[in-house]
């Protein structure tokens, strides 16, 4: 996976996943003592299982715009895969300005399919692909740098 910390690769990166017909996103936040999260890690990956098919872009980097980012998220041409999105709309939307779109959301694949009305990532993962995943960094602390490698793999 790929970490990105500065402009250029975040500029790279949001340019080359645009080519993608789709994009999975996901974010870490804090919202202990804030009314509005403080966004503190954004995952992407696209197509492809090579090793830059994922990445992890710190937003609490020093210098980093976030536009390319938002732009990514705007981008009619590429649909943005989220699991429960309200949250991390939210979070685009107050950050950037943006709502992502198109988007597609798992969690209400998930309702459509049967499988409950707010079933977790983790259950859902369990019951289609039978793998489990280790969700023990879930309300780690996002916020503190360096992440830890368990934060990392997590992500």
């Amino acid at each position: 996976m790929r970490i990105v910390t500065d402009q250029a690769a975040l500029e790279a990166l949001c340019a080359e996943y645009a080519a993608h017909p789709f994009i999975t996103v996901d974010t870490e936040f804090m919202r202990e003592r804030t009314y509005w999260p403080q966004l503190c890690l954004v995952q992407l990956a696209r197509p492809g299982d090579d090793p830059g098919a994922a990445a992890a872009i710190d937003p609490m980097a020093e210098g980093l715009d976030l536009a390319p980012l938002f732009a990514l998220m705007a981008n009619p041409d590429v649909v943005k895969v989220f699991h429960a999105a309200r949250q991390d709309v939210e979070i685009f939307h107050n950050l950037g300005g943006v709502v992502p779109a198109p988007m597609f959301d798992t969690q209400v694949a998930a309702m459509v399919c049967g499988h409950g009305e707010q079933v977790g990532y983790e259950t859902l993962v369990r019951r289609i692909a039978r793998q489990p995943l280790d969700k023990s960094s879930r309300f780690t602390d996002w916020a503190r740098r360096p992440l830890s490698e368990k934060q990392l793999v997590y992500a």
